[in-house]
């Protein structure tokens, strides 16, 4: 994918381009930054950089990037939900906005970049778990085309207190 102008980022061009291992030390920096808010993930520690490279569809992973100093703002990233053969068309995604950059943008661009990487894939549904206490994201994803599918409730702990989940899902209207 080449790179691409987006939103704007405090008046400047914000770029989205493929997230690539010269990124890597600032992308597990913006998850940790994540983790660390403690309302992002289970997680309580980035993985490296082999584990996240392993885990993550490299065609469907994507940086912003301030157009001024290449700084990266936030990424994307999709895994497939299952190896079996029914679920080829389903994805997984996170997205992590460094806090500085929020409200600006950058989730929606990148959202939009994953949207568009996975249609043309042919992937009918992009999928996520998100912490009710997470308002901003709830929100975006909805004014995206996300819907709410439910609430697991009590589906896992961090750091000793159990927390719900509310799933999301993005059919595409473009693959039927």
């Amino acid at each position: 994918m080449l790179p691409r102008r987006g939103a704007r980022h405090h008046g400047a061009a914000m770029i989205i381009t493929a997230l690539t291992a010269a990124h890597a030390e600032q992308v597990l920096g913006i998850y940790q930054l994540g983790i660390d808010e403690g309302n992002a993930t289970f997680e309580t520690e980035a993985p490296n950089w082999r584990a996240f490279d392993a885990a993550k569809m490299p065609e469907h992973r994507f940086v912003a990037l301030s157009a001024d100093v290449g700084k990266v703002l936030g990424w994307v990233a999709a895994t497939r939900v299952s190896d079996r053969c029914a679920y080829v068309g389903v994805v997984e995604h996170s997205v992590y906005v460094h806090p500085a950059a929020r409200g600006q943008g950058v989730a929606r661009g990148l959202l939009g970049a994953l949207v568009t990487s996975t249609e043309a894939a042919g992937i009918w549904t992009i999928q996520s778990g998100i912490f009710p206490e997470n308002t901003a994201s709830l929100e975006l994803h909805q004014r995206l085309g996300f819907r709410r599918i439910g609430t697991r409730e009590r589906i896992g702990r961090r750091h000793g207190r159990w927390r719900d989940v509310v799933l999301v899902e993005r059919r595409s209207p473009a693959i039927s």
